[in-house]
C-alpha cells in the first residue's frame, strides 16, 4: 500500500475506562464503558468512535462517488450504529461488532440514492476493512 497518512493515537489507564489520545493533540478524551454493560458512562467509549468514524468516512465517500457521477448531491448525511454483542453462546468466543449505517439525502429518490449509497460502499475505506468481517446495513431513509 502506498502510504498517504497515518493517524496515530494511545490508550492509557484501563482501556475502555482510561483515557485516548491523539500524537498530534488534535483530542484527548476520557473514556468509559456503557451503563448496558455495566460501567459508568461517564465517558466514550470505542465503539461510538467508530461509528463516528465509519459515518464520516462512508459520507466522504458518498461525495465523492456523486462527484464523479456529476450528481449534486446537498444536505446530505450518514448516520452510523455500531452495535457490540456476544460472539458465540455466553461471550466465549469474545464479542463481535455489527453496523448499521442511514443515509440521507434530501431531494432524491430512493433507488438513486440507494445506488450511490452502494457504490460508496465500494470504495469506502472502513467497508473495504470490514467486508466479510462484519455485518453491514446501510440502509437510505427520508430523515
Amino acid at each position: 500500500m502506498d502510504v498517504l497518512y497515518t493517524a496515530e493515537a494511545l490508550s492509557t489507564g484501563e482501556g475502555r475506562s482510561g483515557k485516548v489520545q491523539t500524537s498530534d493533540g488534535s483530542f484527548e478524551l476520557d473514556m468509559a464503558i456503557p451503563k448496558e454493560m455495566g460501567g459508568s458512562g461517564a465517558g466514550t467509549n470505542p465503539e461510538q468512535l467508530f461509528a463516528a468514524g465509519y459515518a464520516a468516512c462512508f459520507h466522504s465517500a458518498l461525495q465523492g462517488v456523486a462527484r464523479a457521477q456529476k450528481v449534486k448531491v446537498t444536505d446530505s448525511s450518514v448516520g452510523g450504529r455500531v452495535q457490540i454483542g456476544p460472539n458465540g453462546p455466553n461471550g466465549q468466543g469474545g464479542y463481535q461488532l455489527a453496523v448499521v449505517l442511514e443515509v440521507v439525502i434530501p431531494d432524491m429518490e430512493h433507488d438513486q440514492a440507494q445506488a450511490l449509497a452502494d457504490a460508496a460502499h465500494q470504495v469506502c475505506p472502513y467497508s473495504n476493512a470490514t467486508r466479510g468481517n462484519i455485518d453491514v446495513t446501510i440502509t437510505v431513509s427520508e430523515d
